[in-house]
């Protein structure tokens, strides 16, 4: 029997739990689901082979026997400048030297502990609100399901022109983590109701400002061309074309949302697990604000990214998404940015950035030797004629 209060309560204790929305809906399969299929066959996701999972196009796949879905957003939206805003520091003209980004959601703890935390604490809830039992698996961005989808209908938003769930009060700088159960729950939205509707008009901002031109289409991307996929999951060396589009991302990219009408005052957190987390001599990681000591990783500076060891690499990106792109996808991208930095060689920053460029061209991964060269080359020719090293 469907139970609505049940669904009440969700809501309540999503929010208590620090969540910005919750919503239900039944675990069936979706139109939008369908379409991913074309997308796929289209080759737009690159290397991301788990994506052709037949289970993400019918959350009945991932667990026989759900009935319900529930879904919640949580913020990362830290006061910080915005990809935009912080262009004249990323240039690496009005700071001391050329500095890197590296995307929002990624600067602080991995997101994918704190959203099961989260999702755990919130089933625990559930199974004191039910005499029998019952069955739930948690998602937190971690198994085959399209969170985005079962989020649209669960009345969270609506997917706009960037591919992304877009909210109106809280814009798009969420995580989105799924419980699904066999509970028979009150859907969020009636049976009478619709998802939020379009609200991107005529906008295309976020198609625009790409620029790498991964938005080849209002609502359709191409992710062998979007930077965060370029820096993440790649695993080759970048495509020389693609390279100076990407400027100086070296983990992730939030173009495309900065630059959205409805993140213009989307709230922000105060969350510490999403604050950008800073590095004393020791390498030892605190939770505390960038700038106060140390290096950070908002606007982390290129010369320390590229010299750090695998070792190092290992221990300051324990319990962080970048450890994602690993040791030699951090170096490579570090390099394609340094390569784009304006950094002049008869500048106090040349030598020590070409001394860690040579020490990266002459690693034994390949990937990261070529990158460096490459860097290299790009440095050298901003001053020709000039003696290099």
């Amino acid at each position: 029997m469907v139970n609505a209060s049940i669904t009440d309560w969700i809501a309540e204790r999503a929010s208590e739990l620090g969540f910005a929305m919750s919503g239900v809906v039944r675990a069936e399969r979706f139109p939008e689901l369908e379409r991913n299929e074309e997308w796929l066959a289209r080759g737009y996701a690159g290397e991301m082979k788990y994506l052709e999972d037949a289970r993400r196009g019918d959350p009945q796949k991932a667990m026989p026997g759900a009935h319900s879905a529930i879904v919640c957003a949580l913020n990362y939206n830290t006061q910080y400048p915005r990809t935009a805003q912080a262009a004249a520091l990323l240039d690496g003209e009005a700071l001391d030297e050329p500095r890197g980004w590296i995307s929002r959601y990624a600067w602080g703890d991995d997101y994918h502990e704190v959203l099961r935390t989260k999702l755990e604490d919130l089933v625990a809830g559930l199974r004191e609100q039910y005499a029998e039992p019952f069955e739930a698996r948690i998602y937190a961005d971690t198994g085959p399901l399209n969170e985005r989808v079962l989020a649209k209908h669960a009345g969270l938003g609506w997917l706009g022109k960037n591919t992304l769930l877009l909210n109106e009060q809280i814009g798009s700088f969420f995580f989105l983590g799924v419980i699904l159960t066999t509970l028979d729950l009150q859907p969020s939205l009636g049976s009478a109701d619709f998802p939020p509707a379009d609200r991107c008009g005529s906008c295309r901002k976020c198609i625009e400002a790409c620029p790498t031109g991964a938005l080849v289409d209002a609502y359709v991307m191409d992710a062998r061309r979007c930077i965060s996929y370029l820096t993440i999951e790649l695993r080759e060396p970048i495509p020389e074309k693609l390279r100076e589009p990407m400027g100086q991302h070296v983990f992730g990219c939030d173009i495309c949302q900065d630059v959205c009408p409805w993140n213009r005052n989307a709230p922000v957190t105060q969350a510490m697990e999403f604050q950008p987390r800073s590095y004393g001599n020791s390498a030892e990681t605190t939770a505390e604000k960038s700038g106060e000591a140390g290096e950070s990783l908002f606007q982390p500076r290129l010369e320390w990214l590229a010299s750090i060891s695998e070792q190092e690499f290992r221990e300051m990106f324990a319990g962080s998404p970048v450890k994602r792109t690993k040791w030699k996808g951090l170096m490579r991208n570090a390099c394609i940015a340094l390569g784009n930095s304006k950094v002049a060689m008869n500048s106090g920053l040349g030598e020590p950035i070409m001394q860690a460029l040579l020490r990266l061209g002459a690693c034994d991964e390949a990937m990261v030797a070529e990158s460096a060269q490459w860097a290299i080359s790009r440095i050298q020719g901003n001053e020709p004629g000039s003696e290099h090293l």
